[in-house]
């Protein structure tokens, strides 16, 4: 969970990036970079996380600079693939009637696919759909418009299950009523976004923080699509994936926790990629002694991509 009340920060394009725009779901207009390079028969089209995370993975609820999206382009780029990397469609609006909802996202995901297909760096190209933690999930249900799929930080449950055990983790060790006080309150609005029913009273014992992340889920503009992605179960949707399929992990991912090994029923690749953070960022920090405030800190512009030698290897097979 990344921690709130910290000031925004503005995104510049990368000098090798070219800038254009192109109809989403809907004809909602919605902006792109695009990078070009050559040796690999595929071209990436990047979804990005959840929340207001632009096209470079940037984030005004981080308070430096942070492009690991723009990072991973580049790094992409290395490997012989362009890229194709948009900003999703309440990324600078200000239009509270803006429909946000599932279908939405997951048709703009459809729509950046079919915008790179006819782009002159991507011509005569396969393309592998790129996504990033929430990004992961939602691009498993566009996957069948794309030729491959490399998901990176996936949420390894449920995204409901998931934002109980990340609150869960920073009440580690905090008094017992605290503790209870909070993760039930989470819970109680959890279960309001599955039911239709109101937002529950923050008593005096939730901590701010908690009550602001509470009303966020609960945000009418969003709640559909908190509901629609609450329950979906990542690994069920991957398993029936029709296309090539890689899940990538930083082994120091305090966002996604990342499982030791993939389900049974999965047949794809599973790559643990060793010393990453959830933005595949280099983290050296001993991981009993990381926790997710303190992984965040890693996640800026000064800290290098980790050793990302084994998705090279993953990209180099695809065929």
């Amino acid at each position: 969970m990344i921690p709130l009340q910290t000031p925004p920060i503005v995104s510049s394009p990368a000098p090798s990036d070219r800038e254009i725009t192109f109809p989403g779901f809907n004809g909602v207009s919605l902006k792109a970079s695009v990078r070009e390079a050559k040796g690999s028969p595929y071209f990436a089209v990047m979804v990005a996380g959840s929340g207001p995370t632009d096209r470079n993975w940037s984030s005004p609820l981080l308070p430096f600079p942070s492009h690991g999206g723009r990072d991973f382009a580049g790094w992409l780029a290395s490997q012989g693939l362009g890229s194709f990397r948009y900003d999703k469609r309440f990324i600078g609006s200000r239009d509270p009637k803006l429909d946000i909802s599932l279908d939405a996202q997951v048709g703009d995901i459809r729509a950046a696919i079919a915008a790179a297909r006819a782009l002159p760096e991507a011509k005569g190209k396969k393309l592998l759909l790129v996504g990033h933690s929430e990004g992961a999930l939602l691009s498993l249900l566009a996957a069948s418009d794309a030729d491959a799929l490399l998901l990176l930080g996936l949420p390894p449950k449920p995204m409901g299950d998931l934002i109980e055990e990340q609150v869960g983790k920073q009440f580690e060790g905090a008094p017992e009523a605290m503790k209870t006080a909070n993760l039930g309150y989470l819970h109680a609005v959890l279960e309001a976004i599955r039911k239709g029913t109101d937002t529950p009273k923050a008593g005096d014992a939730v901590l701010p923080a908690l009550s602001r992340l509470g009303a966020s889920l609960m945000a009418p503009e969003s709640l559909s699509f908190v509901r629609g992605t609450l329950d979906l179960d990542p690994w069920k949707l991957v398993e029936r994936c029709p296309i090539p399929v890689a899940v990538a992990y930083g082994e120091e991912d305090e966002q996604s926790f990342p499982p030791s090994k993939a389900p049974d029923e999965f047949h794809g690749a599973f790559i643990l990629i060793p010393q990453a953070n959830h933005l595949l960022k280099r983290e050296t920090r001993a991981k009993a002694d990381l926790t997710a405030p303190l992984g965040v800190s890693a996640y800026g512009d000064d800290t290098p991509l980790a050793d990302l030698t084994k998705l090279g290897a993953w990209l180099k097979q695809l065929k």
